[in-house]
C-alpha cells in the first residue's frame, strides 16, 4: 500500500485572493502576496494543494455555480502556470439561514463541518494528521481541527486577529510564514 498524500488545504477568499465579498468575476479577483510560493513550496515537499471553501453567494443568489466554475478554472490555470498545480477544489455553495431554495439548509461540507477535507481524504488519499490548513476565518481554523489536520494556521495580515476557539497551532501575517509549518 502507498504511502498517504499530505495536503496544504488552503481557503479561496482572503487567502487565494483577496477577499472583495462574493467574489465571483475573474476582473475582480486579485491574488494574494505569497500565494504562489506558498504553493510551490508545499509542492516541493510533497503535499497536494487543495481548495475548500464556503461559496454561500451561490445559494444567495448572487452569483451561480456556473460563474463559479469559470473563475475556477482561471484560478486553477493560473497556479498551472506558476508552478503550483491545484489537485482539487472543494465548495459548499449552502447557506443554512439566507440560502434561497434548495441551498437553505445545513450541510456537513459547510466550513465549520469538516466535510470538504473528509472528501479529500476518500477521494485523494490524504492523511489528514499529516496536513496543513492555512484559513483567515475562525470557521476554517475550526474546520481544520475537527478533521484532524496537524496544524491550522490562521491567516491574519493586518489588523485585529480574530478569534478562534479552539485557538490555530499559529498566527501568520504572511504566507511565506506558512511555508515553515510544512
Amino acid at each position: 500500500m502507498s504511502e498517504a498524500a499530505r495536503a496544504l488545504f488552503l481557503d479561496r477568499d482572503g487567502v487565494i485572493n483577496h477577499d472583495a465579498g462574493y467574489t465571483h468575476a475573474w476582473e475582480r479577483f486579485r491574488f494574494v502576496d505569497g500565494i504562489f510560493a506558498l504553493g510551490r513550496a508545499a509542492r516541493a515537499r510533497g503535499y497536494l494543494l487543495v481548495v475548500v471553501t464556503n461559496q454561500a453567494g451561490i445559494g444567495r443568489g448572487l452569483y451561480t455555480e456556473a460563474d463559479f466554475h469559470a473563475l475556477t478554472a482561471r484560478m486553477c490555470e493560473r497556479f498551472a502556470r506558476e508552478d503550483a498545480p491545484i489537485a482539487r477544489v472543494y465548495f459548499d455553495p449552502t447557506h443554512p439561514e439566507h440560502g434561497l431554495g434548495a441551498y437553505r439548509r445545513a450541510s456537513p461540507l459547510r466550513k465549520p463541518a469538516p466535510g470538504m477535507l473528509l472528501a479529500a481524504r476518500d477521494d485523494l488519499g490524504v492523511s489528514l494528521p499529516a496536513s496543513v490548513l492555512v484559513g483567515d476565518k475562525p470557521s476554517d481554523i475550526e474546520a481544520g481541527q475537527r478533521a484532524g489536520v496537524r496544524a491550522t494556521l490562521l491567516y491574519a495580515p493586518e489588523g485585529e486577529t480574530p478569534i478562534c476557539t479552539p485557538p490555530p497551532t499559529a498566527v501568520v501575517r504572511t504566507l511565506e510564514e506558512a511555508i515553515d509549518w510544512l
